[in-house]
Order: structure tokens, then C-alpha cells, then sequence
């Protein structure tokens, strides 16, 4: 959704429509920001039905607790925040449940899950393909070894892009508390990675 302050009006607009229980309006506001969630549970879970499932989550949420948005801070803020909640809730149950394993028995034998992710980069050197995979597989595990919020502050800096300050406002804390934990993350990489880097 456009960021304009003629966007901002158009946006109230169908926010108090939708408080009114206009559904063509919250509609609107799901089409409006509805991929930029997705890709947030794509990144975050790595999973596309993991993903799916906290994307329905979060409209479903956003949809029973619209009446509560007072606009002290803006629409897609308050809407990450359920976003990234509930992909915190969504990482803490997968660790209760322990991991997936990553390989699986079929019926044509054994099939390795991270044979399935897609690579993207040159096939040139094999001795770079293998440190590259290894290196992936190190980030993988480095990345599942971390706490909830560690994890998810360490992806929404990293890949996402976002503003420690943002990701501050995003997990209902401070500016400060999300720089100490990527700061824990980081050095959690960094050690893990020692050989690598």
C-alpha cells in the first residue's frame, strides 16, 4: 500500500469503515498488505504452510480485534505486531514439538527435505558449492538452536531489513531491547560460524 499521506486519509477511511463491519473495506486493507505478511511468515518459518496458516491467523485476528485499533500507531505497525506474534507462538510450539526431522522415509526411500530447496547460484566450482552448503546448513541449524525472539529479531534485521526501532514497536518493546537480543543472536552466529568466517 502506498505510504502517502492521501493514502494515510484513504486508509482511516476504510479502517473506521471496516470498525463499522464494512467487509469490502477490510478486504481492501488484507489485499493492501496481504503479500507483505505472507513474505514475513515465508521468511520467518520457512515453510509455505506454516506461513499460510499464520497469515489466516493474523487477518482472522486483525478482523476480531479491529474495533480495538485506536490509531496511536499506524495500520501495517499494528498489524505486523499480530503478524510476528504469532509467528513467535508458531516457532515456540515447533521447538515444544520438537523439529521436524529433515529427512523422511517415502515410498521411494529416504528423502532429504533440504534436498528440496531450490539453489540459487553458480554450479561452477564444486569445492565453493560444498562450503556453500555447508555454510547454509550451519545458518540453518544456528538459526533453530536460537530462542523465539532471538530468531525472529535476527530475520526481521537480516532479511527483512527492518529498523531495530521498528522491530522494537513490532514485539511491543524498546529500540534497545531488540538490539540487545540481535546482539545475542549475532554472537550466537558469529561462534557457530568461527570457521566459516
Amino acid at each position: 500500500m502506498d505510504h502517502t499521506p492521501a493514502a494515510g486519509v484513504e486508509e482511516a477511511a476504510l479502517i473506521r469503515a471496516a470498525q463499522k463491519g464494512d467487509r469490502d473495506a477490510f478486504e481492501q486493507l488484507v489485499r493492501a498488505y496481504d503479500r507483505s505478511v505472507l513474505r514475513l511468515g515465508m521468511n520467518l518459518l520457512r515453510s509455505v504452510e506454516d506461513a499460510y496458516d499464520v497469515y489466516q491467523e493474523t487477518f482472522l485476528r486483525a478482523y476480531k480485534n479491529l474495533h480495538q485499533f485506536r490509531f496511536d500507531c499506524a495500520f501495517h505497525t499494528w498489524l505486523y505486531r499480530i503478524a510476528t506474534n504469532q509467528c513467535l507462538d508458531h516457532l515456540r510450539r515447533k521447538k515444544v514439538r520438537r523439529e521436524e526431522p529433515a529427512v523422511v522415509e517415502t515410498e521411494d526411500g529416504p528423502w532429504n527435505r533440504l534436498d528440496s530447496v531450490p539453489e540459487e547460484r553458480a554450479q561452477g566450482d564444486p569445492q565453493r558449492n560444498l562450503l556453500n552448503r555447508q555454510l547454509g546448513e550451519r545458518i540453518r541449524a544456528v538459526l533453530e538452536g536460537l530462542t523465539a525472539k532471538e530468531r525472529l529479531v535476527f530475520e526481521l534485521r537480516h532479511y527483512q531489513g527492518l529498523r531495530l526501532r521498528a522491530i522494537g514497536e513490532l514485539l511491543g518493546s524498546s529500540e534497545e531491547a531488540a538490539k540487545t537480543c540481535l546482539f545475542r543472536a549475532t554472537r550466537k552466529m558469529r561462534v557457530a560460524l568461527g570457521d566459516f568466517v
